[in-house]
This record gives structure tokens, sequence and C-alpha cells, in this order.
């Protein structure tokens, strides 16, 4: 061969290989998923003040997970009330009861919140099907502590115990939360009524329900043991009721997906309650990218908010996500957050075939005013 065509060729050679290594060494250093979503979500979690977060996530598909702060102990709110469905829904598949069966409303049912059942009169026949339907897809407080009180607590409890030993706290009543809450301030509080729950949660603020609470237990305000109901939040937080690990309730969520907890017909049902969902528009579906079905169930409570789901995106696998928040009384501000999850995981690449920063993910959305926000009570 020509010495000219050696030359060339060793240095296409060179060239190729040169090609070849710094494709290497960028495949190499190219982050994964889960590297984008931890370090996204470590930048969510440092906002000044912004609510402090954790975050659990996992591809159905290969088992690899996220899990960010997801190991403490979070207060769950009413994403509760998917371990109460589960614990139903077996009865119906046993045969105990069907979805048309009714339920009798009692007067010590009323919890305040949201849903049509607390509208309803004692003494009223609620099928089983309906009270599912409000629980769900309303976060009905009523219609939970009723579907309790048809299955017992040690079943509802016998669920998460069986996921994950020692991964939550005991789950209570409804009622019991308001109560037990309530109760920090006066111990008379614990045998409150539930209309007078009602009644409490109509006031229109802190000052006018511990006036409203001082009467009804006839024990004055300045007699109570702590001053404000945000400390009386707090001493009910530090119970541990209602609260569970992320990464337990992230395999409650993947056990439920792939058909564990619930036979075929009882599993398609409540996952079918669960992407209609009415609640937190703002969380986690307004971070996700269009076309993604979302099966999830919220939880709001004073200073704590959560969203947990199953993500199916357009041509991709299934994906769960379980986010709270704690720390932040805002709702704006908390909801900002846990949007600011779903985005952060659609750009990691996970929701999108490996693709990060994929056109369909959402942008990321402005920041919140500190002044003007809004509470729940």
């Amino acid at each position: 061969m020509p010495r000219r065509t050696c030359a060339a060729a060793r240095g296409r050679r060179a060239l190729l290989a040169l090609c070849l290594g710094v494709s290497a060494v960028s495949a190499a250093a190219a982050p994964s998923w889960q590297e984008r979503l931890t370090a996204e979500l470590a930048r969510i979690d440092a906002v000044p003040n912004g609510p402090r977060i954790g975050v659990y996530a996992r591809d159905l598909a290969s088992g690899e997970s996220v899990s960010f702060q997801a190991g403490q102990s979070w207060y769950l709110a009413s994403t509760v009330k998917v371990p109460v469905a589960i614990a139903v829904l077996r009865g119906v598949a046993r045969g105990a009861y069907t979805l048309d069966t009714p339920v009798t409303l009692r007067a010590d049912d009323y919890v305040d919140g949201a849903g049509a059942t607390n509208r309803q009169a004692v003494g009223a026949a609620l099928p089983i099907r309906f009270l599912l339907e409000q629980m769900v897809i309303h976060s009905d407080n009523t219609a939970s502590d009723m579907l309790i009180g048809l299955v017992g607590l040690a079943q509802v409890n016998a669920v998460t115990a069986e996921v994950a030993p020692g991964g939550f706290g005991p789950i209570t009543r409804l009622a019991e939360v308001r109560r037990a809450t309530y109760g920090q301030l006066v111990p008379a509080a614990n045998s409150l009524a539930g209309r007078e729950l009602l009644l409490l949660r109509q006031q229109r603020d802190d000052s006018a329900r511990l006036q409203v609470l001082a009467r009804l237990v006839q024990v004055p305000v300045r007699d109570f043991r702590l001053a404000t109901l945000g400390e009386a939040y707090d001493a009910y937080y530090a119970m541990g009721l209602n609260t569970g690990r992320l990464d337990a309730y992230g395999e409650l969520l993947a056990r439920l997906a792939d058909g564990q907890l619930l036979p075929p017909a009882q599993t398609r049902y409540l996952l079918g309650l669960m992407e209609r969902v009415v609640t937190g528009p703002q969380r986690i579906r307004a971070g996700l990218p269009a076309g993604a079905r979302f099966a999830h169930k919220t939880g709001t409570q004073r200073g704590r908010f959560c969203d947990a789901g199953i993500v199916q995106p357009a041509g991709g696998t299934r994906v769960l996500v379980v986010a709270c928040t704690r720390g932040e009384l805002s709702l704006v501000r908390a909801e900002r957050a846990l949007r600011e999850v779903g985005t952060a995981l659609c750009r990691s690449g996970v929701l999108t075939q490996g693709v990060p920063d994929a056109p369909s993910c959402a942008v990321r959305p402005p920041a919140v005013p500190a002044a003007g926000d809004t509470e729940p009570p």
C-alpha cells in the first residue's frame, strides 16, 4: 500500500477511535433518570419559604426507583382512603356484600370536608358504590367513616400491615382526627358529636372556632391547654396516627397495580375510581405530559399535603409516584411544589421513554407570592 494511502487510513482509524471514545464518554456522563429526578427534587425542597417535600417514585417495568426523604414518616392525610377502599373491596370479592348493599348513615359518622354524604340525613341508606365514589373521587370524610364502620379498623390496618410491616402508623376514623386535634386543646373535645364537628368547620377562622369549641365543651378558651389551633395540630401530628413512609405507600400502590391486593375485577374498579379523582388538579397531575393517565389519591390537612398514584404515559411504562409536603401552611405554595414534582418526573425521562426534557413535559410553574395565600382549616 502506498505510504500516503496508509497514512490516510491510519488517520481515519484514529478519527474513528476518537469519535467512538467521545461517544462512550458522553454516554457514560449522561445522568440517569434517577439522578436527574433526585437533583430536581433537592432543588424543590430547598426553595426559600417553600415546603419540605418527600417523594418516592418507581418504574414498575424495571423496578428502578428514587427515594427522596421517603424513608421518613409523613402524615398521609386522605391518601389513607386507598387502604380503606381495598378493605371494602375485599369484602365485595369474598361475597360479604355487594356494591349495591346499603349502609345506614349514623349521627356519629358526620365529618367535615368535601363530598355529598354529610348533606344526607341521619338514617339515610347509601349504597357502598356511592360511598366508595364519594370517598375516592371527592375525598368525602363522612363516606370514609361509614365504610370504616362497615369493615372495621382492624381490616383497614391489616391491609397496610400486610404490605409493609412497620411502614405505617395506625389508621383511624376521620372523625377521630378532628376529635384528637381539638382534644389537644381540651380533653372534653374527644366527645364532640359529628354535627358539632361540622359546626366548627363552618367558622370563618381559628379564633371563631376556639370560641365555638369553648361553648360546646363549656370550658373557657383561657383554660385551654394550648393557645392556638396550630399548636393543637402540631401536637396531634406528633402522635404518629395516619402516617407512613412514602416508600411503604409506594409498595401499596405497586401491589395494587400488579393485582396482588385485590382480584382483577376489584383492581380495575378501584384504579378506575382513582383515575376519576377531582381533587388536587394543580398537584402532580398538572406537571405530567399531555395524554398521561393518573390513577391517584390526594390528601389535604393543615400544613400537610399529599398526592400519590400511578402514572400511565402514552406509549410508556407505568410509574408510581408518592409525594407529600410539610412545614408550609399555604395550599398554593404546597400545590406548586407538588406540581413541580410532576414536572420533574416528566423531565427526568422516565415518562418519556428515556428522553429528558421532552417537549411534552410541562414548564416550571411561576413563583408564588409570599402574601395572600390561604390554608385549609
